[in-house]
């Protein structure tokens, strides 16, 4: 489906653990360096990767370290210069990246 007027983006997807401690410094980058058109921050209740070892959280947990994903979009060639700066802070791994449409705004919206 091509819808006129759109923008062609790359969606980008991190996993991370809140125990990695990398999110802040990884929101900091994006916004502040990086300049990025979106961004959000997922937390998930739990969740697993190639390691199998279980991230969750019970009633009875006291600290946590649940699965957090990092969603972000731009251009493709932004996207593919922002994967560049981040590899040697994050484990690329855990990162997947997909083409999309950016669908625009209608031109009497207040967005």
């Amino acid at each position: 489906m091509t819808i006129q007027h759109s923008t062609q983006v790359t969606v980008v997807r991190i996993y991370l653990t809140e125990g990695e401690a990398k999110l802040s410094t990884l929101l900091k980058r994006l916004h502040d360096w990086e300049h990025v058109r979106g961004v959000t921050v997922f937390r998930g209740i739990s969740g697993f990767g190639p390691s199998g070892k279980f991230h969750g959280a019970s009633l009875v947990d006291l600290s946590l370290n649940l699965p957090v994903v990092v969603e972000f979009f731009d251009t493709p060639a932004k996207v593919a210069e922002i994967l560049e700066h981040l590899a040697p802070i994050l484990k690329l791994g855990h990162t997947i990246c997909w083409d999309a449409q950016l669908v625009p705004a209608p031109e009497n919206s207040d967005h």
